[in-house]
């Protein structure tokens, strides 16, 4: 980290970004990009698409800089349109909430022989988009329900219900496993 990272505010940060400061731009970019790239990937399933929601994501950012107002952590703003680009990406041309019968039975997925930290990510990444997305989001990125309802645009009933089967097939999937 330069010293001129280190000195400078998160509101200075920000003034210099919508100034057009080119090196305080790619020092927020670095800041977040590990942690929403992460965040992408978690929610599409899919390293190709997780590029595509970051880079989507911080052109959202930093045209929309000057509307940042405060209210919540920078950090906190960044992640919300993540999400949100994320979950737009997901619903573009397809059905993101499945009905549970759409749902393949776990034992058609293939997960190796062991249960570890890279078993129990894939299979998280193999449960449907929607289920995928509400787990995300409030078991492991810490949302409350209704946060998650405003967030995707769905009720909290949803939400709920989403996060329900979402760990209904996560046991199901893991229990073969244990």
């Amino acid at each position: 980290m330069t010293s001129y990272q280190v000195s400078m505010t998160e509101k200075e940060l920000v003034q210099s970004c919508i100034a057009d400061d080119r090196l305080a731009q790619k020092n927020l970019y670095d800041k977040y990009k590990k942690a929403m790239f992460t965040l992408a990937y978690r929610i599409t399933g899919d390293f190709e698409a997780a590029n595509d929601v970051l880079q989507e994501g911080f052109v959202k950012v930093f045209r929309g800089l000057a509307n940042f107002r405060g209210d919540s952590t920078l950090g906190a703003w960044i992640k919300t349109i993540i999400v949100r680009t994320a979950y737009s990406h997901l619903r573009k041309g397809k059905e993101f909430f499945e009905p549970v019968e759409n749902i393949p039975p776990s034992s058609q997925v293939d997960w190796g022989h062991y249960l570890d930290a890279e078993y129990l990510e894939k299979a998280i990444l193999s449960l449907p988009e929607g289920y995928r997305t509400v787990f995300t989001l409030v078991e492991i990125e810490g949302y409350g329900h209704k946060e998650v309802a405003e967030l995707l645009g769905i009720s909290e009933g949803t939400s709920k219900s989403q996060l329900f089967y979402s760990k209904k097939r996560l046991r199901e999937i893991l229990k073969d496993q244990v």
